[in-house]
């Protein structure tokens, strides 16, 4: 494990603070991060797609990009929730590039794997909810993906390299906070966040790879701003709990902690 996550560790710029560890690994908090880390995986493939839809697929493919993440879209902010989702089926045979898109092959081919997985753990995330008993509710989105997203570009191909190294830094922080907490919890909860870590290590270096390829001049100055902007509010005082938030705030305590529906 630790060969695999130290590429994560070199990368990001900061640790998690231990303020943020001890309040998520109090029982009273389970529930909320669970919530939190099955929206989580839902916005990791919606980004995914917004990339695909954006960058590359013509209309159709797109619709059907669309109709393959609906169900789980619907499981959070529809009354009527599935209690069985189905199994993601996607390929990327059956999706079409349009004329001129910016993205390349390996654009389709890394986002269309890593939908597939995002939407699989959807489904675990799921079912440990439903087991726990866990009712699925939306909640407020915590500050840190708008907060790095005020970092891209406005002109391409630079912003879509941008939303590459973000997405790159997402899920190196998902995979150093899966491993932080993992020891904290109880037996089943350990084993699945553990069982995450290789697919998000992948994910954070098939993003970086990808903005490598797509970059018309090296990226590294790029990855110093996004991961000083990221460090800042990793590090920062935060007055939401989420599972991306900085610094809990002395008022979020575990018994004030109560999901805050969007």
């Amino acid at each position: 494990m630790e060969s695999l996550l130290l590429p994560i560790r070199q990368f990001l710029c900061c640790a998690t603070p231990g303020a943020w560890i001890e309040l998520a690994r109090q029982p009273q908090s389970q529930s909320l991060i669970l919530q939190d880390h099955l929206l989580c995986e839902l916005k990791a493939a919606q980004s995914a797609a917004w990339l695909l839809r954006r960058y590359v697929l013509d209309e159709r493919s797109s619709q059907r990009l669309q109709a393959c993440l609906a169900p789980y879209s619907a499981t959070v902010y529809q009354p009527q929730r599935l209690a069985q989702l189905p199994r993601p089926e996607l390929s990327v045979s059956e999706l079409s590039r349009r004329q001129g898109g910016v993205g390349s092959e390996a654009l389709l081919e890394k986002m269309v794997r890593l939908i597939k997985e995002e939407l699989h753990h959807f489904n675990q995330v799921h079912q440990l909810m439903q087991s726990r008993g866990i009712a699925v509710q939306p909640l407020s989105a915590s500050r840190y993906a708008s907060g790095l997203l005020a970092e891209v570009r406005t002109f391409e191909p630079q912003a879509l390299v941008d939303k590459l190294i973000i997405g790159a830094y997402i899920e190196a922080r998902s995979c150093e906070r899966f491993a932080a907490l993992a020891p904290h919890l109880d037996g089943e909860l350990q084993r699945f966040y553990l069982s995450l870590l290789r697919s998000e290590a992948r994910h954070f270096e098939d993003y970086l790879v990808l903005a490598r390829q797509i970059s018309p001049e090296v990226i590294d100055p790029r990855i110093e701003v996004i991961g000083a902007r990221e460090r800042q509010l990793i590090l920062s005082a935060d007055t939401q709990f989420r599972f991306h938030s900085g610094v809990p705030t002395p008022s979020r305590s575990p018994a004030a902690i109560t999901p805050q529906s969007s």
